[in-house]
């Protein structure tokens, strides 16, 4: 547990960087796409992938113990689950990102069709991410040490919004973009 607590908070950072440089180049403020962003994108599936395996392994524990006692505690244990559920919707929708955004052809990139289905899966891959997020940063500060995250969690909040918001913006902005054109 101690090692996907460093391994998220991994993930976090490069999300955070993929997301804003991302956005900007999807509103068109940034050129097209660096040797830097690619590779720091392939770092972050693979820890993305490395993630989602400690998790399916601590979730197959889980159901586990739930059958050999023969008590799951769906209700008493939703945020449990709400964070497994994020997470499973995050990698299928990050597919379809990743599917979206690779539209390479030997050395030139090639656009990809972006209509309302397009924005509408990036738009839930940015909402399952916030989600995602909200409902593990108390275990998340709690592996580090961490006693109270009441004084931080108003900030935590408010920075977590406005890149997702951002994030969001830019998919609406490039949707804009690509059917004006």
């Amino acid at each position: 547990r101690k090692w996907n607590a460093v391994l998220s908070a991994g993930i976090l950072l490069l999300f955070v960087v993929h997301g804003v440089t991302g956005g900007f180049q999807l509103a068109g403020v940034l050129s097209g796409g660096s040797v830097a962003r690619s590779v720091l994108s392939w770092i972050l599936m693979a820890m993305l992938l490395l993630h989602m395996g400690i998790g399916l392994k601590l979730t197959w524990d889980t159901i586990t113990a739930c059958r050999k006692s023969g008590v799951s505690y769906f209700r008493e244990n939703k945020v449990f689950w709400a964070r497994r559920l994020s997470g499973f919707a995050v990698f299928v929708l990050i597919f379809f990102h990743v599917v979206l955004f690779m539209g390479k052809n030997g050395d030139a990139y090639r656009l990809r069709f972006f209509g309302g289905l397009q924005l509408a899966t990036q738009i839930l891959l940015v909402v399952a991410v916030g989600l995602h997020i909200i409902t593990n940063v108390k275990p998340l500060w709690i592996a580090f040490g961490r006693k109270s995250l009441k004084e931080y969690a108003a900030d935590i909040l408010i920075i977590l919004s406005v890149l997702l918001l951002f994030m969001g913006f830019a998919f609406l902005v490039y949707y804009i973009r690509w059917n004006r054109i």
